[in-house]
Parts: structure tokens; C-alpha cells; sequence
């Protein structure tokens, strides 16, 4: 008898094509809009135990399943996501994103256009635990980025953009800062909500040095069937 749950056919379906990469030691998953990473207080089921259930049925694998989780993406935003299925890959991909070895690039929709078409942002930024909210302050951490406007559509600039530090919800905070909020995202000051009640965010692309075999991992996210207008 396993562990974990039977997964129906079409929901395993499903898994099983927006698994990007996998191999012994990795697993690159797309998530969507509205799943969580790991577990949180919802108590709703999280992409890692959802993705065990689904590697003990598909392996008939009747023991435990390990899958460990580098780093997460926020609930709203959809895209790459690395998984961990050794303890020797969870500690070598904890070390590489301290060392800022692992490159992550983001899309993102806004309905305004931003005033320069490339720039790097450089701000200080605090979080509040309460509103799970960050804000831009003297007294915060510092948070850079890179933005690049790679299209437009009739509504909507798509703007490509790569972090140069990793803190609570940068992007969206940093981008709303410049008065470019993220398409959706009502708490940093976004018009309206998407339909399904995600964010125009989207974390297209992880590239690195494979912990393990030390070959180039080089992985794209395809963009969301919601995002109409928008190549990718």
C-alpha cells in the first residue's frame, strides 16, 4: 500500500507534462498561478507532496519519496520551479543560491508603460509580516534588478527582468515602485484582478551548473494560455 495518494488519470496526466527536466537529482516543474510550493497554514497540498504522490505511482515506488525545496515562487505567480529529489542536490542548490549561481529570469504584464524601455533598479526595501507586503524604505535591504520592455501588446508591455538579489516579493515591489504594477496584483496597486486570481508574473527561465553531473541545466517555462497576445 503507498504512502501517498492515488492521483487520478487526468490529473496525473497533467503533472506528468509540465515536468521540464528531470532527472535523477533534479526535478524542474511548471507551477501555476494559485499553487503553493510548500506547505503553508491553508493547509492545502503543496506542489512537493503532490509531486511525491505522483513519483510513487508513476515508479511504484512503495516507500518514501524525498523531494526537497531549494527555493519557492509566491501563490499567485506561475512558472519554474526547482525541485530537489536527493539530499546531496537540496544542500548543493541551497549553497548555489547563496552563491547567486543560480540565474532565474522573470516575465511580467503591466498596463503601464515604463518610463525607460531598459534600466536597472536599485531600491531599499522592508517587509511587513503582517500584510505580507514589502515596501520601498531608506531604512530596508538593498534589491536590484534589471527589466528589459521585450514586447507589446494592445493592452499590455511585457517587460523581461533578472534579479541581482532575492528579497520578499522584489519584483512586484520594485516594479510598482516605478509605477509599472504587475498586471493582477491588487496589493501592490494593480486595477483589477486576474480571472484566476493569480498575477502576470512569471519566472520563464533557471539556468545552472547541475550540482551532480556538472553539465549546463538550461530550462524555459512556457507562458500561460491565459496570457493572450504573448509569444513563448
Amino acid at each position: 500500500m503507498s504512502l501517498y495518494r492515488e492521483i487520478p488519470a487526468e490529473e496525473f496526466k497533467n503533472l506528468r507534462e509540465r515536468i521540464l527536466y528531470e532527472d535523477n537529482h533534479l526535478l524542474v516543474f511548471n507551477k501555476k498561478a494559485g499553487e503553493i510550493v510548500q506547505g503553508d497554514k491553508t493547509g492545502d497540498e503543496p506542489l512537493s507532496e503532490t509531486l511525491k504522490a505522483f513519483i510513487a505511482q508513476r515508479n511504484n515506488k512503495p516507500g518514501q519519496v524525498f523531494m526537497g525545496v531549494p527555493h519557492r515562487l509566491d501563490r499567485p505567480v506561475s512558472g519554474v520551479v526547482l525541485f530537489a529529489k536527493t539530499s546531496k542536490a537540496l544542500e548543493r542548490l541551497n549553497a548555489m543560491l547563496r552563491e547567486g549561481t543560480i540565474h532565474k529570469t522573470y516575465w511580467a504584464l503591466t498596463a503601464t508603460r515604463p518610463p525607460k524601455d531598459r534600466d536597472t533598479l536599485e531600491n531599499f526595501l522592508v517587509r511587513n509580516e503582517k500584510q505580507n507586503k514589502s515596501y520601498i524604505a531608506k531604512n530596508g535591504k538593498e534589491a536590484r534588478l534589471h527589466y528589459t520592455l521585450i514586447q507589446k501588446t494592445e493592452r499590455y508591455y511585457l517587460l523581461e527582468i533578472e534579479l541581482f538579489t532575492g528579497r520578499h516579493h522584489q519584483i512586484r515591489c520594485q516594479l510598482a515602485g516605478m509605477g509599472c504594477p504587475i498586471k493582477g496584483d491588487l496589493k501592490y496597486g494593480a486595477a483589477r484582478s486576474n480571472p484566476d486570481g493569480g498575477i502576470s508574473l512569471h519566472a520563464r527561465r533557471i539556468q545552472f551548473i547541475h550540482p551532480v553531473s556538472k553539465n549546463e541545466v538550461d530550462v524555459t517555462a512556457p507562458v500561460p494560455i491565459s496570457w493572450k497576445g504573448i509569444e513563448g
